[in-house]
Order: C-alpha cells, then sequence, then structure tokens
C-alpha cells in the first residue's frame, strides 16, 4: 500500500480518503497478485468511478482475471466478445440463467471497458466501439436463445408461402450509430418480415409471436435482477411511440413511414441499423424504407 501512496498524493484532496480506504479494502480481498501496470493505475482508477471501485470491491477476482489474461492491456474485438459470451452461455437451458449469465458477463465487460478507458489506456473511438460491441453481442445471443424455446413451444412461425420468420432488430440512436456510452440506453425496433402464423399444434399469429419475443428480450435486458440489468432498453421510437404496436411486419412499416412518419422520425431512421436477428431480411427493410427516410 505504501508503494500507492505516491499515486494517491496526486489526487484531489476531497478524493484521496475514500479511494485510500476502496484501495485498502480491494487489496485485502485480492487473493492474486496484480501486474505493476494496473497496482499503478489503481489510485487513478478507483478515483475516478464509483463503478469500478464497487465492482471490484464485491468481486475482486474480476479484475486479477482480467489482468491475467493480458486483457486490461490490448484492445478486444466484436469476434472476441462473442466468442467468450457464447462460451458462458453454452449451459444455458432457461431464462433465468440465461438473464444470470448476460448480466455477469456485461459486469466483467463493463469493468474491463471502463478500466482501459479510465487507465487512459484505450482512445475514445476505441471504448464507444467496445460498448456498443458487447450490447450487440448481448442482444443476438440474448434473441436466438429466446427464438429457438418460443419456437419449440409455439411452432416456427411463417408466412403464407411456408418460409420461416424471423425479428429484426434495428438498433436507432447511439447504438445504430456505433457510439453508445456507459450510461446509454439501447434504442430498439422489433419487425418481422411477413404476416402468416406458427405452424404449431395451436397455432398464433405472427404479430403475436414476434411481439411475445420482443417482451422476453426486453425483459431478459432490462430487467433489474440480483446480478443488476444488462441494457436498459428504450422502444419508444417505433412507429406511434408507446402507444404502438410493439412488432410490425415490413409492409406497416413502410406505410408508416410513407404516409404518417414525421420529419423526426425519419431523421432517426438514418442511424437506423440492424444489430440482431435476421441481418439479410434487416438489410432489404431499410432499403425498403429509404425513399421515405431521405424524401424532402
Amino acid at each position: 500500500m505504501k508503494a500507492l501512496e505516491s499515486n494517491i498524493a496526486t489526487l484531489p484532496p476531497v478524493l484521496r480518503r475514500q479511494t485510500r480506504d476502496w484501495l485498502e479494502e480491494f487489496l485485502g480481498r485480492c487473493a492474486e497478485p496484480l501486474s505493476p501496470a494496473v497496482r499503478q493505475a489503481l489510485p487513478r482508477v478507483f478515483a475516478m468511478s464509483e463503478f469500478v471501485a464497487h465492482t471490484c470491491l464485491q468481486a475482486p477476482q474480476l479484475l486479477a482475471a482480467l489482468d491475467a489474461q493480458g486483457r486490461l492491456q490490448r484492445p478486444d474485438t466484436a469476434a472476441g466478445l462473442r466468442q467468450r459470451l457464447e462460451e458462458r452461455l453454452a449451459a444455458v437451458e432457461d431464462q433465468a440463467a440465461l438473464e444470470r449469465g448476460l448480466r455477469q458477463f456485461r459486469r466483467q465487460e463493463m469493468l474491463r471497458i471502463a478500466w482501459r478507458d479510465l487507465a487512459g489506456w484505450a482512445p475514445l473511438p476505441e471504448t464507444l466501439a467496445d460498448l456498443t460491441a458487447l450490447a450487440e453481442c448481448c442482444l443476438e445471443a440474448a434473441l436466438e436463445r429466446l427464438y429457438r424455446w418460443q419456437c419449440a413451444q409455439w411452432g416456427v412461425p411463417r408466412n403464407r408461402q411456408g418460409q420461416p420468420q424471423q425479428l429484426v432488430v434495428l438498433g436507432m440512436g447511439k447504438l445504430g450509430g456505433g457510439e453508445l456510452n456507459f450510461s446509454s440506453d439501447i434504442d430498439l425496433i422489433f419487425a418481422f418480415p411477413d404476416a402468416g402464423s406458427t405452424d404449431g399444434p395451436r397455432g398464433r399469429s405472427n404479430e403475436e409471436f414476434f411481439t411475445a419475443l420482443g417482451r422476453q428480450l426486453i425483459a431478459v435486458l432490462d430487467k433489474p435482477t440480483a446480478d443488476g440489468f444488462v441494457f436498459r432498453v428504450d422502444i419508444r421510437l417505433r412507429p406511434f411511440g408507446s402507444s404502438g404496436p410493439l412488432a410490425m411486419s415490413f409492409n406497416a412499416l413502410e406505410t408508416y413511414y410513407q404516409s404518417q412518419g414525421r420529419e423526426w422520425e425519419r431523421y432517426a431512421m438514418i442511424k437506423a441499423r440492424v444489430v440482431a436477428g435476421d441481418r439479410q431480411r434487416g438489410a432489404e427493410l431499410l432499403e425498403m424504407l429509404r425513399p421515405f427516410v431521405y424524401r424532402r
């Protein structure tokens, strides 16, 4: 601890006592050795982020593991995030386990991203891209499992030609623009290609299927549990806002933006991007809406 005192002394006086207390408690709980670079940065990072300090106090092994793996010292990739999340969720068989796994993964990755940002080891564009990639891989992993489980219960949603249908999730705002920050909500719009029904014993309309799927996805990400939440979800940018249907067919979306979409709604679509679900059909949807987004 004495070796850290010189670093603590460089902090504003108002932050020194609390930072020192956090450091003493953390170092007393952390059984694994930390690299010199991480120890050197500890006072600065703890002083600037209660989230990092509290996370390290609650689970001191997280920081030590990230340090031992070298993941604090180097940039990550979206593919690496996806692979680690899939490994964590490999044995998940129900929604409760999915919620727990996503929240634990989010806490670990938020700690890594915040550490690199506050220690000055990552430029701002990397931090924004990492946060966006984290939200996107959590969305994709959650949706893939929820869709599979709901298909097992209700049957596969199909259009009138018998083709299977999947949800398209559009990311809006900061998520769509790839510029999420640490306090950002994720703004989403849910769509599905065609009307139709499921092929189960008790058929449900596609609208009913995808509305229920969207609600489950929101709950898995947004619901506070003992492990916290993954991301807060905002769906008010969808057509008709809070009073509109949660999931709409492509044709219904096209009709809305052609005849009723207000200017600010069309402007908001400029940043829209497919962030989960059927990416090929999602690209078709964005191309379909393009004339109404950019019209004068």
